[in-house]
Order: structure tokens, then sequence, then C-alpha cells
């Protein structure tokens, strides 16, 4: 009993911090916010009995993914957002475009009844061993294609940052 009212309590804390998150003027409350998000998401990961994957949730991305955030922000010296003038048609088409999409993938997984079994028995062994193994078997080639796309993505953050402070 208790752990369902937990569930609960994350899932609501959850939400709304997303919310605030995206509501907060000021970047470092957004990114604050999310922090609080990240939290919850590993809070629902120990009742899912997946200790592991909570425990890396907090140190890799509640931990130091934010804190690379927060130094961005604070070293980017952003100040609050600024005011909408006018909508624009490309933020509207992109907006359009982006709802049909998560429309879509909403669609396909809550159809998808195979991806919904193997992600409950993979919630259900959340232990090292266990996801060690799925990953470096059946799943090797998504892992390195992944790791492929990171490497490709912090070179071109790279080159961009470089860019920008000649």
């Amino acid at each position: 009993m208790f752990a369902e009212i937990f569930f609960i309590a994350a899932s609501l804390v959850a939400v709304f911090s997303a919310l605030a998150m995206l509501i907060a003027r000021s970047p470092v409350q957004s990114a604050l916010w999310l922090i609080l998000v990240m939290l919850c998401v590993a809070g629902l990961y120990v009742t899912l009995n997946a200790e592991f994957i909570a425990v890396v949730q907090v140190l890799v991305y509640a931990g130091a993914i934010m804190v690379l955030f927060l130094f961005v922000i604070m070293l980017l010296n952003l100040s609050a957002v600024p005011e909408i003038d006018r909508i624009d048609g490309k933020k509207v088409t992109g907006f359009i475009l982006f709802t049909v999409i998560l429309a879509q993938l909403v669609y396909v997984t809550a159809t998808t009844s195979e991806s919904l079994s193997s992600a409950v028995v993979s919630a259900e062994s959340g232990s090292a061993l266990n996801i060690a193994e799925a990953l470096f078997t059946r799943y090797v080639l998504p892992f390195e294609i992944i790791g492929i796309l990171l490497l490709v993505a912090t070179v071109g953050a790279v080159i961009l940052a470089k860019r920008t402070f000649e």
C-alpha cells in the first residue's frame, strides 16, 4: 500500500514540477525544477524495483548533466526569457508537427503490447547484471549506434563552441 501511495505522490510531484519547469521565467529556476523531476523519476524507478536505474538516474542525470546545464546557463549569463511580441508561422508549424508526431508516438506505444510487456520485464529485473546482459547481447547494435551519435553530437558542439569564441 505504501509503494502505491508513494508512486502516485512521486508521479504528481513530477508532473507539477515539469509544468513549473516550463512556466519558469528564469533558466536557473527551470533547471532546478528539472532536477526535481529527475529525482521524482528516480523514486518511480525505486517503486518498480529498478534500484540500479534509479541510482544511475540520480548520479548521471540529476547530478552530472544538470550541473553541466547549470554551469552553461551561468557561463552564458542568461537572463529571464524575453516576451514574445508576435506569433511566428514557423513556430506554429513546428508546434503542430510536434503534436502530430507525439500523437503518433503515443498511439504506437499504446497499441504495441509487446514493447510494454518487455518494459515491465526489464523493470522487474532491474539489477545491473540483467541490464548489462540485455544491453550487450540483445541490444548491442542500438547501444553502439547511440554511442556514435553521442560522439558526433559532442564533436559538433565543441566545433560550434570553438567557432563562437574565436
